[in-house]
């Protein structure tokens, strides 16, 4: 039998108390197809501490027992790094009215029970619980189809997406570098936003 899943909303002022559980996840889940990330402990710490910043964050977590096996992250965009508020300050938006919903990361095993549906209802409510909120928006990453490492029979979250409301947005596009598997150094990625009008 297995045990149940209990998710919990952290604040901003909660957050480090999950940050290296949280990070070490960002790390394991993100080595995996499309991301290929291959994680830096360091750099974990420092993108992590813009969610404790912001007085507006959240951190969803999922917890089987006492492990962090899932985690997902939002916060206003106004409270986000430069780059990826300027697509849309590029676009004529405002970014005071958008909410950003930084990642979804779950454990390969827990996948298919629910929990990212919930991860975007909490996160949703959270946005909306401010009531000054238009728009949420996430950003995916674009590899090509015909990648070497895209693992086969791998299916595209796009439908999943949809399905919670939102919809792709090819003119709002941002750049951000990570090192890839195999990398020696970092290189510059191009990530695609998906909105959804509150």
């Amino acid at each position: 039998m297995t045990s149940p899943i209990a998710i919990d909303i952290l604040a901003s002022g909660e957050i480090s108390e999950v940050l290296p559980a949280l990070a070490a996840l960002r790390i394991r889940v993100f080595r995996d197809w499309p991301y290929l990330y291959d994680g830096d402990p360091g750099y974990e710490r420092a993108y992590l501490q813009t969610y404790i910043a912001s007085p507006r964050a959240a951190v969803i977590v999922a917890r089987d027992g006492d492990a962090i096996i899932g985690a997902s992250t939002c916060l206003p965009l106004a409270s986000e790094t430069a780059n990826v508020q300027k697509p849309f300050l590029d676009a004529g938006r405002e970014v005071r009215d958008i909410f950003y919903f930084g990642e979804s990361v779950l454990d390969t095993k827990y996948r298919g029970r629910g929990i990212g549906v919930r991860f975007f209802d909490l996160r949703e409510t959270h946005a909306r619980s401010f009531h000054s909120y238009t728009t949420a928006a996430f950003c995916a990453v674009q590899r090509p189809d015909d990648h070497p490492m895209r693992p086969l029979g791998y299916t595209k979250l796009d439908a999943f997406w949809m399905r919670r409301g939102y919809a792709r947005q090819p003119g709002l596009q941002c750049q951000m570098s990570w090192r890839d598997l195999g990398e020696s150094e970092e290189s510059e990625k191009t990530l695609t936003f998906w909105t959804k009008t509150l």
